[in-house]
C-alpha cells in the first residue's frame, strides 16, 4: 500500500468516527472502536537494540557498540533481524487478544541525538558523537526496521527531536540553548537525514525546551519537519512530556492549554496523559475538530502503512514465534558484538595462547554480570553467556580458570555487614595464584542510564565524573600491583578514564554493554579466534578534560567531541587496534569518491574500517579539526591488496555560518584516509600516519 492510498484509507475511516473516538486515538494507549472494526492498539515499543520490554528476544550489543561496528550495511540486517521478531511476536500475541504495551509493531526507535558530552548517562542509547556517523546508521537501522516490501515491516521513530543530551535530572524543565551554527552543524543532520532520505515514519520530540520552545509543541521545528523537509508520518511526544509544559517549563496554566499547545503545533501522538483532556480542551474551544481529525489520519495512515487495519493483511502476518532467538539471530548478535569491540591497548599480550597462558584469573565485578551484557532498553534472553563464561569455555578441559567477583561495582562493600574492600584480598589472592589475569570493570544500566529508570537516583543516570567508581578504581590498583600479565576489559557504554590501565596493564579491550552473548564474543577476541575490528564512536577523554570542558548544561560545541576538542584525549574517535597489519598505500579523490588502496600485510584474514576524514583548509568556518566524511568495513586475506571506492559526504565540502546556513567550504580541502582520525594522539597509538590528498574545486 502506498502512503497514498493509506492517508485515504485513514482518511475514510477517521470521517465515520465521532470527535471523541477520534480524540481517543490520540493517545499512546487507544481504545478500540468496535462498531468499525478498530482493535484497540498500544502504540508504545521499543527497539533500540533488539525487541526491547516485551519478553523474549534476541539481545544485540548496545546501540554505541553497534556504531563501534562503523558497518552500516550489517546494522540494516541487524534492524531487519529485530523487525522479524517484532512482527513474529505481534502475530502470535494478538492472535491471543494481548494488544498490551510493548507488543505493537510501532519501534521508538533509534535514538539520534549526538553524544555531545561524556557525562550524559543515555548515551549509549545512541550511535555517538559525530553527525554523519549518527546519520549514516540512524538510515540504516530505520530502513532495516520498516523493510521495503509491499507493507512496511514496523515503524521507526527518529528521536529524540532535536537538541537533547541531558542533563537527565533537568530535562523536564531545561531551556537548551543552541546556535545556529551547531543547529544546522551538529543537532539536526541525522534527523534530516532520516527524514529525508530514509523516509522514517515518526519523529518523537524531546522533553526540554530548544531555543525557548518546548520541542513537543515548537513552531520551528514543527516547520523544519513538515515544511523545509517534507515529512509526512506522525510526531509523538516523549512520555508525560507534553505534561511538562504546565508542571515544569511553566509555559501553560493547565492540561486544556498544554493539548492546545501540542496538538496545534502538530504533535499527533501522546506517550502520556495530557491528551486524557482533548475532549475538554476542545469543548472549551482551545482545539477545533480539525485539528483532531489532522492527527487521527495521520496516526491511521501509520497502521493501514503497517497492514494491520482493513482485510487484506500484509506479507508478515505469517512469520512464526519460532523465529525470535533462533539459531541465525544469536549467530547475528554473536558477530555485532565481535564487531563492536574496541582494542584500546595492546603491548603484545594479546591474542592469548591457550596452551600457554596458564592458570586464568578472572577478576572484577561485571565479570560474571548480566546487567553489564544488555544496557537498557533491552529483552530478555533466554541464555546469556557472561565475559567468565565465555572464558571458562574456551579453557575448559585445558586450563583452570579461578574467579574472585573482587568488589561490588560502586559500594565498597560486597556483603552488608562486612568492612570497605571485603573482597579484596581474595582478588589478590586470586591474582597471584594465576599466570594471566583478566579484570572485568566498568558500569551498567544503574550507573548510567535514563532518569528516573537506574539506580543512580543521586545524579539521575548521568556521571559526576569520567573515573570508575572508587570500589573499583581500588581493585584495579591492587590487582595491577600483583605484577602478572594482565587485561582489562571496560564494559560501559561511555568515555571512562582508563589512565591508570593504560599505563600499567598489558591489555585494554572495551566491550561496551556487547548483549546476551557478549562474554562469548569477548572471550574468541582474547583468545584469538577473531581479531577486533570495532572503532571509537566516541572520544576517551582523561578526567581533567571536564575541566576545560563548558559547563554540562551548554549546548555549545566548542571544545566538545573530535571535531572541536583541542585537547589530548586518552583515545580519540575512531580509534581501535586489531591483531592485523592492514596499511594504506594511496587515496585518490574523483569528486564525490574517494579510491583507497589497502594491502594486508599480516598472516591471518582480518577485519579493518576505513576512516576518511576531510578538512577545509582556509574557511573561518569551518570545524577546528577534520570531519568524518566517509567510513567503509572491509575484509583482507593475507597478502592480499584491494583498491575500495568510498562516498565521500557531500555535506563535508560545505560549511556552516554563524547563522545557521550552510554555505560552499573554501575550495581547498585536505582529505585524509586512514584507519583512525588523522591526530597526533592516533599516530602515537597506532604508530601510523594517515594517507592525504589535496582536493581542489
Amino acid at each position: 500500500m502506498t502512503r497514498e492510498q493509506a492517508r485515504k484509507a485513514a482518511e475514510e475511516l477517521v470521517s465515520r468516527m465521532t470527535v471523541e473516538e477520534m480524540a481517543g486515538q490520540l493517545r499512546f494507549d487507544a481504545g478500540a472502536v468496535e462498531r468499525l472494526g478498530v482493535p484497540e492498539y498500544n502504540w508504545w515499543n521499543e527497539a533500540l537494540h533488539g525487541v526491547a520490554r516485551g519478553g523474549t528476544a534476541t539481545v544485540f550489543p548496545q546501540a554505541i557498540g553497534m556504531a563501534a561496528m562503523f558497518d552500516d550495511e550489517f546494522l540494516e540486517k541487524v534492524a531487519d533481524t529485530i523487525a522479524t521478531e517484532a512482527r513474529a511476536k505481534y502475530n502470535a500475541f494478538s492472535a491471543e487478544g494481548d494488544r498490551d504495551i510493548y507488543h505493537g509493531l510501532t519501534m521508538w526507535s533509534p535514538n539520534i541525538n549526538i553524544f555531545r558530552d561524556p557525562r550524559w548517562g543515555r548515551g549509549h542509547e545512541t550511535y555517538g558523537e559525530d553527525p554523519y556517523l549518527t546519520s549514516r546508521m540512524g538510515k540504516a537501522f530505520v530502513r532495516g526496521l520498516q523493510g521495503t516490501g509491499e507493507t512496511m515491516k514496523t515503524s521507526a521513530c527518529a528521536k529524540h527531536f532535536a537538541v537533547h543530551s541531558g542533563p537527565e535530572a533537568l530535562r523536564h524543565e531545561f531551556n537548551a540553548i543552541a546556535s545556529g551554527k551547531d543547529m544546522t552543524e551538529t543537532y539536526l543532520p541525522a534527523f534530516k537525514a532520516l527524514v529525508c532520505e530514509a523516509g522514517v515514519e515518526s519523529v518523537m520530540g524531546a522533553y526540554n525546551r530548544t531555543n525557548g520552545e518546548p520541542c513537543c509543541a515548537s513552531p520551528a521545528l514543527m516547520k523544519l519537519l513538515r515544511e523545509d523537509w517534507g515529512f509526512e508520518g506522525h510526531f509523538v511526544s516523549d512520555c508525560w512530556a507534553i505534561r511538562d509544559f504546565h508542571e515544569n517549563h511553566r509555559l501553560t496554566s493547565g492540561p486544556t492549554e498544554s493539548v492546545a499547545m501540542a496538538l496545534k503545533a502538530g504533535c499527533d501522538l501522546n506517550c502520556g496523559c495530557t491528551y486524557e483532556y482533548i475532549m475538554e480542551a476542545y469543548e472549551e474551544g482551545k482545539i477545533t475538530e480539525e485539528d483532531i481529525r489532522r492527527s487521527a489520519v495521520r496516526v491511521f495512515t501509520t497502521r493501514f502503512l503497517l497492514g494491520i487495519l482493513g482485510d487484506e493483511g500484509s506479507e508478515y502476518d505469517t512469520i512464526p514465534y519460532e523465529v525470535v532467538e533462533c539459531k541465525e539471530h544469536q549467530t547475528m548478535a554473536y558477530q555485532a558484538a565481535l564487531k563492536s569491540c574496541v582494542l584500546l591497548k595492546n603491548n603484545g599480550m594479546l591474542p592469548l595462547d591457550i596452551e600457554k597462558c596458564g592458570t586464568i584469573g578472572v577478576i572484577g565485578p561485571n565479570a560474571n554480570s548480566r546487567a553489564a551484557l544488555i544496557g537498557n532498553y533491552h529483552g530478555v534472553p533466554s541464555r546469556f553467556v557472561t565475559v567468565l563464561e565465555g572464558i571458562q569455555a574456551v579453557a575448559a578441559g585445558k586450563n583452570r580458570v579461578i574467579y574472585s567477583q573482587g568488589c561490588d561495582l560502586f559500594m565498597d562493600f560486597v556483603e552488608a555487614l562486612a568492612k570497605p574492600d571485603d573482597r579484596i584480598a581474595e582478588a589478590v589472592t586470586v591474582a597471584k595464584r594465576s599466570d594471566t589475569v583478566i579484570l572485568v570493570l566498568g558500569l551498567d544500566e544503574t550507573l548510567e542510564g535514563e532518569e528516573g529508570d537506574t539506580g543512580n537516583s543521586y545524579n539521575s543516570g548521568d556521571k559526576e565524573d569520567l573515573l570508575l567508581p572508587a570500589s573499583q578504581r581500588r581493585l584495579l590498583k591492587k590487582v595491577l600491583e600483583v605484577g602478572k600479565p594482565t587485561v582489562v576489559i571496560l564494559m560501559a557504554g561511555s568515555s571512562i578514564d582508563l589512565t591508570e590501565a593504560e599505563e600499567n596493564a598489558d591489555a585494554i579491550l572495551l566491550t561496551w554493554y556487547p548483549g546476551a552473548l557478549g562474554g562469548k564474543a569477548a572471550a574468541d577476541l582474547l583468545f584469538g579466534k577473531e581479531s577486533p575490528s570495532g572503532k571509537l564512536p566516541v572520544t576517551f577523554y582523561r578526567n581533567e578534560a571536564l575541566d576545560e570542558m563548558s559547563d554540562f548544561t551548554d549546548y555549545s560545541m566548542a571544545g566538545r567531541t573530535y571535531r572541536y576538542y583541542q585537547g589530548t584525549p586518552l583515545y580519540p574517535f575512531g580509534y581501535g587496534l586489531s591483531y592485523g597489519k592492514c596499511s594504506i598505500l594511496d587515496v585518490r579523490a574523483d569528486g564525490s569518491t574517494a579510491c583507497v588502496k589497502v594491502r594486508n600485510d599480516g598472516e591471518v584474514e582480518t577485519d579493518e574500517v576505513i576512516e576518511l576524514y576531510l578538512h577545509d583548509e582556509d574557511s573561518p568556518d569551518a570545524t577546528p579539526n577534520p570531519v568524518l566524511c566517509g567510513f567503509k568495513r572491509i575484509r583482507l586475506k593475507a597478502k592480499e591488496e584491494e583498491e575500495f571506492s568510498l562516498t565521500i559526504d557531500p555535506n563535508a565540502f560545505t560549511v556552516v555560518d554563524d547563522e545557521g546556513k550552510r554555505i560552499p567550504g573554501s575550495g581547498k580541502w585536505k582529505l585524509f584516509a586512514g584507519f583512525g582520525a588523522p591526530d597526533e594522539r592516533t599516530e602515537e597509538l597506532t604508530g601510523r600516519k594517515p594517507v592525504c590528498t589535496a582536493i581542489t574545486g
